[in-house]
């Protein structure tokens, strides 16, 4: 269902597509749209022509994060490489989507545009160095469902474990569907399993440049949810819904090329890993602290990195040891990257994305060279040991991490003055909110005192 050529053989001729999705993201990475009814009359044709080459106009301020009310129009220009029919929509009077750009009206690309944002980077990096930035990531989530004894409460949909099979894992026939759905999307599909948590699952698909994959993170997460709910479940990306067992994270593997070849392998190197390589890897320890709050932009993210439960807490690096924010997986030649584990699926990847780049770049151009990897277990080092290593770890929460990132200028110069301006601005209302918000847990201990 992946929709090739131009729009007239594809779109307008077709008496099944009725509707077009106009979609784009928010600052927090929120899939937006607007549907657009599609008429094959003449006239229709015609009118649908003019959307897709010249855009549609939309209100911008009613974005959280956009423009003000004085400033309200803009403009949604489709990027018709992502034209795709939603799978699961009726296959009759059925549904296209195309992710869009968002514009000023003076024909301008919006500097709050977070694709924009990452497409600006990535131009940046081809111009300047003939560079390409490829990124694998793996987003888990949680299939939930209402408790049996409390309908207001969310349980895990099944009690499996890391790789179980049926009845373990109740999961495998929703992960079966949304596989078939994302490969009607176009995507390459590698492996689909259950994760450690009970309710807990991860469906792989192949790495891509980093636009293409930004832009399939948002497919993907509408598809799980879409999915889940025909099976009667809900899907949730939340980092850490439940206490006590792991949470869901999104490691990103990923690797820049230079003119066309491989950047990040040496045959003859220590680790085979190039001094490229080794110096992208410091570029991401020297700012991983206000990497976090990009990454990992929500309260609950820092319920999920915290120590145990396999979270990625410590700013160091290894080949094979999964107890470092970086690790560098076992192949090598093209499959050389680095993977960065910290990330969750709440993150915008537009500007996770963004600012991975940004600081690994940081420590290419620098020429930083990274420590020694820690092939010790990190997570049953005393804190002496640590200290003596130099591994510190990222900020205990959102506060502390939005405080790294706005004394970091190398991320702020990459986000742009209005991304990076508006999202410390909706972060600490969020964080505020939170903050000053009584919860359960305080009720139950504090009440009777």
């Amino acid at each position: 269902t992946r929709l090739k050529g131009d729009w007239s053989s594809d779109v307008c001729s077709s008496d099944l597509v009725k509707f077009l999705r106009m979609q784009f993201v928010d600052l927090m990475g929120n899939p937006k749209n607007v549907a657009y009814p599609v008429k094959t009359d003449a006239k229709g044709l015609d009118e649908l022509k003019d959307t897709l080459e010249n855009g549609m106009f939309f209100d911008g301020s009613s974005i959280e994060g956009f423009v003000g009310i004085n400033e309200s129009d803009m403009v949604l220009k489709p990027d018709l490489s992502t034209l795709s029919v939603l799978p699961w929509r009726p296959s009759e009077k059925s549904v296209a989507r195309v992710i869009c750009d968002v514009y000023k009206t003076n024909g301008k690309p919006f500097e709050g545009d977070p694709r924009g944002c990452l497409k600006t980077i990535l131009g940046k990096l081809k111009d300047e160095m003939n560079g390409s930035y490829y990124l694998g990531p793996e987003p888990e989530f949680f299939l939930v469902k209402p408790d049996p004894h409390n309908p207001h409460k969310m349980i895990p949909a099944d009690d499996g474990g890391y790789f179980d099979l049926e009845p373990m894992d109740e999961a495998s026939c929703v992960r079966r569907d949304i596989v078939f759905a994302l490969e009607d999307l176009g995507y390459h599909m590698e492996a689909s399993h259950h994760e450690v948590a009970e309710g807990q699952s991860e469906v792989n698909f192949r790495f891509e440049d980093a636009l293409k994959t930004a832009d399939n993170v948002i497919t993907f997460k509408t598809t799980v949810k879409m999915i889940a709910q025909q099976h009667g479940l809900t899907a949730t990306f939340m980092p850490k819904p439940f206490f006590g067992i792991n949470g869901s994270g999104m490691h990103c593997n990923q690797s820049v090329w230079f003119n066309d070849e491989v950047s990040f392998y040496d045959e003859t190197a220590p680790y085979q890993l190039s001094e490229t390589a080794l110096s992208y890897i410091a570029g991401i320890l020297d700012n991983a602290r206000a990497l976090v709050a990009v990454t990992n932009p929500t309260v609950n993210s820092y319920k999920r990195l915290v120590p145990g439960y396999e979270a990625p807490v410590n700013i160091a690096w290894a080949n094979s040891n999964r107890s470092a924010i970086i690790r560098v997986p076992a192949a090598r030649g093209k499959g050389t990257r680095v993977e960065f584990r910290a990330p969750d699926p709440t993150c915008n990847p537009y500007l996770a994305f963004t600012v991975m780049l940004a600081a690994g770049l940081d420590g290419v151009k620098k020429g930083m060279t990274a420590p020694d990897p820690v092939e010790e277990n990190i997570f049953k080092m005393s804190e002496a040991r640590k200290k003596e290593l130099g591994i510190a770890s990222v900020p205990a929460n959102l506060s502390e991490a939005l405080d790294e990132l706005e004394n970091n200028s190398i991320l702020k110069e990459a986000l742009g003055k209005h991304i990076f301006e508006n999202f410390i601005e909706l972060k600490r209302a969020e964080w505020d909110n939170f903050r000053t918000s009584v919860t359960d847990w305080e009720t139950k201990t504090y009440l009777k005192l």
